[in-house]
């Protein structure tokens, strides 16, 4: 269901939530939320939710720091790990600044945009994601640990597989907040685990992205874990992707992948920085089917395209660069804006080695810096924080 403003008013009033958490992404892809009492909802509507955004990361300087969210009502869910007495919302919001202009580096916006150019040139973009994270254990003092929840590897069944349980859990939460999770499994690394998402418009494929970890750690805690998204976690064992499955339709007719592939194989150096932020990523990128040079196939999962078999109706290709580390909204708005600027042109031959990527965080933002696309793209303090 899609709220409208008047749905939320509603069922807030008539469920007993009581606390609505007012959510955002900083440039980092960082959740970050404040929340109101359902008696303030209305004026937050209405007039916003002010914050100091000089505290977070990659936000302004103090001396430009007074932002406001505006809750978009149809990302309301509710929260069904928090209390049925007081119960809990979520809104993402959209930033503005005091005079209600749009504040330029909401990275929410910024896929909001690279939405709307597409469609403009008449595609319509969705995206599925396949996230793996590792489940640690917790010390005497509630600590993480290096200590995984178990040694079972890739899709292995109980009792070895002592995460299924605890992705049951996620699964289900994930349904009850409106989140389409397709499948799960326990991952190639000593407790490592995947859940895929059913393919979405891109906004919301973002926010389910986005939302997927906050889920997932307060799930994991809640069973005395500790569910770790870095790229690479543990030096010696496989590190977690964020696949990102992407298909587009033009006037109602799927695209064909190799359409869409070009302009990202073409960009695929420049979009590294944003792809895989982290140092550790870089450790990750070239081993354990994880891609370390561009090309495409059909079967060969060590690239960095795939294009699976899938039915005739449903084409898509899957991205396997990106890890958890990046910020979904600029990565969608990045494949997106790519895809777009490739169409056109010839798709190269499959298997064909077109170079490697970045090896080291220095080399990807070096490559960033040098980007027309992501000049294109983002604004000129978000292309700052991934190049300096």
């Amino acid at each position: 269901m899609e709220y409208q403003r008047e749905d939320v008013l509603q069922y807030v009033r008539e469920e007993d939530v009581r606390f609505i958490r007012m959510a955002f992404a900083d440039p980092f892809g960082r959740l970050h939320n404040v929340a109101v009492m359902s008696d303030g909802l209305l004026k937050a509507f209405a007039e916003g939710v002010a914050i100091d955004a000089s505290a977070i990361p990659g936000f302004p300087a103090s001396e430009t720091s007074d932002l406001l969210l505006f809750p978009e009502p149809d990302t309301f869910v509710e929260l069904p790990w928090r209390p049925h007495s007081g119960r809990v919302g979520h809104m993402f919001c959209r930033i503005c600044r005091p005079d209600g202009t749009p504040y330029e580096a909401d990275s929410r916006r910024i896929l909001a945009e690279a939405v709307k150019r597409a469609r403009a040139q008449g595609l319509a973009f969705s995206f599925g994601t396949e996230i793996e994270f590792y489940l640690f254990r917790l010390d005497e003092n509630g600590e993480r640990t290096d200590v995984p929840f178990d040694r079972a590897g890739y899709m292995d069944v109980a009792p070895e597989d002592r995460g299924e349980n605890v992705r049951r859990e996620i699964c289900l939460t994930l349904e009850q907040m409106g989140m389409h999770p397709e499948r799960s499994h326990h991952e190639s690394g000593p407790g490592q685990n995947e859940v895929d998402f059913r393919h979405a418009e891109p906004l919301a494929a973002a926010d389910h992205a986005i939302l997927f970890q906050s889920v997932v750690k307060n799930l994991a805690a809640a069973n005395g874990l500790a569910a770790v998204f870095s790229p690479k976690p543990l030096p010696e064992e496989a590190g977690s992707g964020l696949h990102l499955n992407v298909s587009a339709v033009r006037e109602g007719t799927p695209v064909p992948p190799e359409e869409l592939i070009p302009g990202v194989l073409a960009h695929a150096r420049e979009m590294t920085a944003v792809l895989n932020p982290a140092p550790e990523s870089y450790a990750r990128l070239g081993r354990d089917k994880a891609p370390g040079h561009i090309s495409w196939s059909k079967e060969n999962r060590s690239r960095l395209i795939r294009v699976p078999a899938a039915s005739p109706d449903h084409p898509r290709f899957e991205l396997r660069s990106p890890d958890p580390s990046a910020n979904p909204y600029l990565a969608f708005a990045l494949v997106i804006e790519a895809c777009v600027e490739g169409l056109g042109t010839s798709c190269p031959s499959e298997g064909e080695d077109l170079g490697r990527l970045p090896k080291t965080l220095f080399e990807a933002r070096a490559e960033a810096r040098e980007s027309r696309l992501l000049m294109r793209t983002l604004p000129e303090e978000v292309l700052a924080l991934y190049t300096r």
